[in-house]
């Protein structure tokens, strides 16, 4: 078996390295410090930008704390579009591209393959959000921002892993969105609606019962007293990634007779 999963891992990785997804993934979750940058420097010339500057000023302050701010709140809800195109992506070209039939005729098992699926969609999500940082870091040294603080570094640091990983385990329905539809295009109807979801609700008290409004409460970016992290909320989202990586395994188990 372990010789098929990493066989199965090897294929993907080429899939996603041979494509241009991992280049415009990185180009989206890029926008995370820049439009970061941006809000500095309207937060600095108010005048200049207008109402830029006054929508800035709701956003947060023109120093690390700020800055670092922003870029836990980009990806905590940039995080769930990207990660879940790029998951829309893994499963969906196999039948947009009409490689599935291929697919399903190898004989590595059915398991292995939707395993390493899962696998390059956790690792390349895991890389996008270390990018955010990474580019982050110096931009934010080049502005000359104020307030730097090694814990705020360690916070922000701490709120992203968080972020990210709650974010990546909850693909797991996208994914057998894209298998059972057999496409990319109703997942991403999916992911759009579940976005909008997370945010509305994430502001209520009952985002602490939507799995997909926890990544952003519990990283501290929904903003309110009422969105608050409740004992039920980390297991609805074990709950929700379960469900969603076995029934698609499942479906993939029995994809021939579907």
């Amino acid at each position: 078996m372990s010789g098929s999963l990493s066989a199965a891992l090897w294929a993907e990785v080429l899939k996603l390295r041979r494509s241009r997804v991992p280049w415009l993934t990185a180009a989206a979750m890029t926008l995370a410090p820049l439009l970061g940058a941006l809000q500095v420097f309207a937060l600095r010339h108010p005048a200049e930008t207008g109402m830029l500057g006054s929508q800035a000023a709701a956003l947060g302050s023109a120093d690390w704390s700020g800055f670092l701010g922003f870029l836990v709140t980009f990806d905590a809800a940039g995080g769930l579009l990207v990660f879940g195109l790029l998951t829309a992506w893994v499963f969906g070209r196999e039948f947009s591209d009409r490689t599935a039939i291929d697919l399903l005729a190898l004989p590595t098992p059915r398991f292995a393959i939707v395993t390493a699926k899962f696998g390059v969609i956790a690792g390349w999500s895991l890389v996008l959000t270390a990018l955010v940082l990474v580019l982050g870091l110096p931009l934010g040294a080049a502005l000359g921002l104020p307030g730097w603080s090694s814990d705020a570094l360690l916070e922000c640091a701490r709120q992203l892993v968080v972020a990210s990983l709650l974010t990546v385990v909850l693909v797991t329905p996208f994914a057998l969105v894209a298998s059972v539809w057999r496409g990319y295009l109703p997942a991403v109807g999916l992911i759009l609606l579940v976005m909008v979801l997370a945010q509305v609700l994430g502001q209520l008290a009952v985002g602490a019962w939507f799995p997909w409004s926890v990544p952003a409460l519990a990283a501290g970016v929904a903003g309110t007293v009422a969105g608050a992290i409740g004992p039920q909320s980390y297991p609805l989202v074990a709950l929700t990634a379960i469900a969603g990586a076995s029934l698609n395994a499942r479906w993939w188990a029995r994809a021939d007779h579907q």
